[in-house]
């Protein structure tokens, strides 16, 4: 793959605005409380899947990474995680009896670090999940690592526990943006735990990098990607950076003057994806690179790649279930989500056996827009007589509307438009967002869009 042809520099600066990661749609700003539990009770019932995803959130972490604005409790104390199981264990029990129809052939751990967890408590949480639901003989698990707080026999564990797949941490080898973020760990373990964890059994290893850290340079990311691919990893994914010290109060410690500026960042953006390519990764799509042989990439080059809030996936056809708090729920035709917050958690789980806060019924038109959206963002081809077909509409009549808002991507050579299909080209997956934007109904209503994180 010619990473070159993805680099125009007028293009990426004309088009570099805010606008949504869709991994979903409507995105969950359009979350709201109206659609309460009883609503997504009916939603299961009338989920025309038997399949599901299962999302865990462990939002435990034992030291405060000074970039990160995911949803997580800082604490060294262990025991604290007892009391999350005990409630979690709860809600597991609750949501398993909706889905006694449903066969789980993929499981995420996420958070958080659920890492975090002792080797006596993740076993109690997979007996617990093995238990209420109804696991496929060959199903994906996979789980998130902080490789900071463990030991060399958590590959031996987890591999004994069913996990076959594993996503590790590193974001940066340099030893000054590790301290600068609070995160310093030893490269040589990472190496040695991804070597082990193969030996195991691995089928699947991910590792994440992040550009636009305090400090770096091209010089230290160089050594960052030329590591990464050392490692020989299955699939990277290198994320953006996004500076929100009014949001999150940790980033607060990050100094403005240590940040790379705007044209630093795009420099280390160019530079990682056209190594990574270099190195023979192919690019999925915004943020994720994957060996040609991994099954992302294969899903890509047939146009069968999905997406939902765990990113890509070849899992598409799933329902997918988020248990613990702040998870997403994407079933039937409605999205949902739980408290964010701990104890209102805990409060809802002891008081309602659920923690279900808000979430939306998607209607025929979210459904269709969501459809377009999710091919064009996966796989960069649109076929518009399985859109007609499928949902008995005139492509071009029914985005009348919409469709001119493409003519300036056209005029641009990012994409064509033809009577059968919409064709990204190339030089577009940096913008694909800002394509898919033309397709949002929502956006019309939020004028301010500042709310997502830039594109570029």
């Amino acid at each position: 793959m010619r990473a070159t042809q993805f680099f125009d520099q007028a293009l990426l600066k004309k088009y570099n605005t805010s606008g949504p990661r869709y991994t979903s749609y409507p995105t969950a700003l359009e979350f709201n409380e109206q659609f309460s539990y009883t609503n997504l009770v009916s939603a299961i019932k009338e989920s025309p899947n038997n399949e599901l995803s299962l999302y865990v959130h462990i939002p435990f972490c034992h030291s405060l990474c000074y970039y990160c604005g995911c949803n997580k409790v800082v604490t060294r104390h262990r025991d604290k995680a007892d009391t999350y199981l005990e409630f979690l264990a709860q809600e597991i029990t609750e949501k398993a009896v909706l889905f006694k129809n449903y066969t789980i052939k993929q499981l995420h751990w996420g958070g958080g670090t659920p890492s975090f967890l002792r080797h006596e408590q993740m076993v109690k949480l997979v007996a617990l999940l093995k238990e209420n639901f109804t696991f496929a003989e060959q199903v994906e698990m996979s789980i998130e690592i902080d490789p900071r707080e463990i030991e060399m026999n958590l590959a031996e564990h987890l591999y004994s526990l069913g996990f076959n797949r594993l996503s590790i941490g590193v974001q940066d080898i340099d030893k000054k943006v590790q301290q600068a973020i609070n995160r310093v760990q030893s490269t040589e373990f990472i190496a040695s735990f991804i070597a082990h964890a193969k030996q195991v059994g691995f089928k699947s290893i991910n590792i994440d990098l992040i550009y636009g850290l305090p400090h770096q340079n091209i010089a230290t990311f160089t050594r960052t990607l030329s590591k990464a691919n050392e490692m020989a990893v299955d699939r990277i994914s290198l994320f953006s950076y996004a500076h929100m010290p009014t949001r999150f109060a940790a980033q607060r410690k990050l100094k403005d003057e240590w940040l790379p500026s705007i044209e630093e960042k795009f420099a280390l953006m160019k530079l990682a994806i056209e190594m990574l390519c270099d190195f023979g990764y192919e690019f999925i799509g915004m943020d994720h690179f994957a060996k040609p042989e991994d099954e992302l990439a294969i899903a890509q080059n047939a146009g069968d790649l999905h997406r939902n809030f765990q990113g890509y996936t070849t899992k598409g056809g799933c329902d997918l279930l988020g248990l613990g708090v702040s998870s997403i729920s994407a079933i039937g035709n409605s999205f949902s989500q739980n408290t964010k917050e701990l104890q209102g958690y805990y409060k809802a789980i002891a008081t309602k056996a659920h923690a279900h806060e808000k979430g939306v019924n998607l209607s025929r038109d979210d459904i269709i827009r969501g459809e377009v959206i999710r091919e064009l963002m996966c796989n960069l081809y649109l076929d518009k007589n399985k859109i007609n077909e499928k949902f008995a509409i005139s492509f071009d009549d029914y985005f009348a509307d919409d469709l001119p808002l493409l003519q300036t991507f056209i005029q641009d050579g990012l994409i064509s438009n033809t009577r059968d299909h919409l064709r990204v080209d190339q030089k577009a997956r940096l913008l694909i967002r800002n394509i898919c934007m033309s397709f949002d109904a929502y956006l019309k209503q939020h004028i301010n869009t500042q709310r997502f994180s830039r594109v570029i």
